[in-house]
């Protein structure tokens, strides 16, 4: 019988590249929370998903020469193998270029529009592209973005914006009468005393200067904007919709908890929730911001050689002491941490020896001593109530543990139960009581005691390596697998028999596991570079230092001459007057915006020390300065008033 609904949602993943392992501590995290709330019996429905438009996405995709669209189908697609590969049970992957989704954001736009909630106005700002946001010369750290550290730049263009003012109180006393809305403690003093307290200030949600995303309709040019888009997903997703939502939606809605980065507190925490005061709807009940998994102290950057995948950890290392290792190191409120070595390390430790070496051992003895037969349990001593109590009192912790989104200290919960049947193993001496025919009802009930411990290892340990879990429950050969099993010790059926010992996890020599991982890490940093310049391109600017602006050679040229160049449709071939005395030949691939004599007879700014290039058969000695002023609008930059010959500066 279920226990009733539990809805929880990762944040949508950012389509802009291939995620790394950090990223993907959120997805595996969730996961383990949907995980453990089906096995204590809700019904679970658990979001994932991607967000796919957006500024940066349009500028990523024009440099690779493909569509936006082309672009974002092969990002979503390598997270939700991502997903798959590590195991994660997801019940919906939304993204946000799905049809459903873009209808309904229409809707909910033009909702809060005609509700008095959205007007339109002007924003002048400093705006960051990578994370799609705008600043003010006040937020800026060192002048650059707050965010992400990179470099802002002007931008002032027509826009909608959201009355994030008009809902301040009532936001305030929402958070006031819902004490566990913002999760950890130390997120809700944030929001409070960095955000909330100083005054909200009405938010830009629709955009002009790019193209990517879904359109305001009844506005032409104007996009909607990131925030009403990703936010709304995890409505949108479960059937929400202002015409009338569906059955599922009002099922599910409102969301359980949303699981998110720390970075992004603030947009669940306030933007959200101020929407869906606006529509009317419920808040969700919580949401969760857990900390950064970084490269030992550092953030992860290919540059640096030090950027870690899923998919190679789990070549190397396999899935579940993957899943393990992202969930067991990482802190409630600090940052974690992950090199190889303490992946090694804890692999040893933790799943080689104290996990796989008690499981292996205990259902060995067992096939030795017995033929394999689980015997009763009816020789008990004083020794064996601590181990019996342990396994009991380890149920209520990781209940606990996991109410508050504790995951490491759960995990280390369940560990502590194998650490004390190793314990119990050292305290019993099955060996000794083998070597007594007196002693061989003892040596039944020790095993038994043992076994069934694992039992409560395996169930308690399935959300988060579920995998092993399986295989420990077939090697004992129970299937007595629930949660309300735990109530009591005592639910392994003596009479059956176990099954073979099989290792869960060899030992890693590591000497040899850091000889592949360094032909990993050289494969990295030989992309590094390209990946870097791909980057530039995106990130609006590149940066480059005066020396190498100083390389550049601009001067002033007449176009004398003007013709098409066969087979080029594009194309037009520029004969140009640099003042040298020397005609200069220059192709340029302006043919769709201008016929030759639009152009005779202007002057434009050339590239005049380009390496030279053969184009459809004309060796094109330059390159002429030109805009792209809108989508499929360039414009050629005309300086008719200057000399020919004189030098740009």
């Amino acid at each position: 019988m279920s226990k009733g609904k539990f809805y929880i949602t990762t944040a949508i993943a950012y389509t802009s590249r291939k995620p790394h392992i950090g990223n993907s501590y959120e997805i595996v995290m969730t996961d383990a929370i949907a995980r453990y709330k089906r096995l204590q019996g809700y019904d679970v429905f658990f979001q994932t998903g991607t967000d796919e438009h957006g500024q940066k996405i349009e500028e990523i995709a024009k440099a690779a020469g493909i569509t936006p669209k082309e672009h974002v189908d092969k990002v979503s697609s390598e997270i939700k193998s991502i997903c798959d590969l590590l195991n994660t049970t997801y019940d919906k992957f939304i993204r946000t270029t799905d049809p459903q989704h873009e209808k309904v954001v229409q809707k909910i736009f033009k909702k809060l529009y005609e509700q008095g909630d959205i007007y339109k106005s002007h924003y002048e700002g400093l705006y960051c592209t990578p994370c799609e946001s705008f600043w003010t010369e006040s937020q800026l750290v060192d002048g650059k973005c707050p965010d992400c550290g990179r470099e802002v730049k002007p931008a002032k263009e027509e826009a909608y914006f959201f009355k994030l003012s008009k809902y301040q109180k009532q936001l305030e006393k929402y958070i006031e009468e819902n004490e566990n809305f913002i999760y950890p403690e130390s997120r809700k003093k944030e929001m409070i005393n960095n955000f909330i307290k100083p005054g909200l200030q009405d938010l830009c949600v629709s955009r002009t200067s790019f193209k990517w995303g879904i359109p305001v309709d009844f506005d032409e040019g104007h996009i909607v904007y990131v925030w009403i888009d990703a936010l709304s997903n995890y409505i949108t997703g479960i059937g929400y919709d202002p015409d009338g939502s569906s059955e599922q939606y009002k099922k599910y809605w409102p969301a359980d908890v949303h699981i998110v980065g720390k970075d992004i507190v603030r947009f669940h925490t306030i933007y959200w929730p101020i929407m869906l005061m606006a529509l009317g709807e419920p808040l969700p009940k919580q949401v969760f911001g857990h900390p950064w998994l970084l490269f030992g102290e550092d953030k992860m950057s290919k540059s640096r050689g030090n950027v870690i995948y899923a998919d190679d950890l789990v070549e190397l290392f396999g899935v579940d002491a993957v899943r393990y290792y992202l969930l067991s190191e990482m802190p409630y409120t600090s940052d974690g941490s992950i090199t190889y070595e303490t992946i090694i390390e804890r692999y040893n430790s933790d799943l080689a020896n104290t996990l796989g070496n008690l499981v292996n051992r205990t259902v060995a003895m067992s096939n030795k001593y017995f033929d394999g037969a689980i015997m009763p349990s009816n020789a008990k001593e004083d020794v064996d109530d601590d181990l019996i109590n342990t396994a009991l009192s380890t149920v209520e912790k990781v209940d606990k543990l996991f109410a508050e989104y504790r995951i490491s200290d759960a995990i280390e919960a369940v560990m502590n139960l194998a650490k004390r049947c190793n314990k119990y193993i050292d305290e019993t001496m099955p060996w000794a009581l083998a070597k007594d025919e007196d002693k061989r009802d003892r040596l039944g009930t020790v095993l038994y005691n043992l076994l069934e411990s694992i039992r409560f290892v395996a169930v308690l340990i399935s959300p988060f390596m579920p995998d092993t879990a399986n295989s420990i429950l077939k090697q004992i050969n129970t299937d007595v697998d629930s949660y309300d099993s735990l109530s009591s010790f005592g639910g392994l059926k003596s009479g059956n028999k176990v099954g073979e010992a099989k290792p869960l996890f060899a030992r890693i020599d590591a000497k040899e596991m850091f000889a592949k991982i360094e032909e990993k890490q050289k494969a990295q940093k030989a992309e590094a570079e390209k990946d870097d310049k791909k980057e530039e391109k995106t990130e609006g600017i590149a940066q480059i230092g005066i020396e190498d602006f100083a390389k550049v050679e601009l001067k002033v040229a007449e176009i004398k001459d003007c013709e098409p160049i066969k087979r080029a449709k594009k194309l037009l071939k520029l004969t140009l007057d640099d003042g040298s005395g020397t005609p200069r030949i220059v192709a340029s691939g302006i043919a769709k915006w201008y016929k030759p004599e639009d152009l005779i007879g202007h002057k434009v700014i050339v590239v005049s020390n380009l390496k030279p290039a053969v184009l459809c058969g004309v060796e094109s000695n330059g390159m002429i300065l030109a805009a792209d002023c809108a989508e499929d609008d360039v414009q050629v930059i005309f300086v008719d008033s200057m000399t020919n010959g004189a030098k740009i500066r």
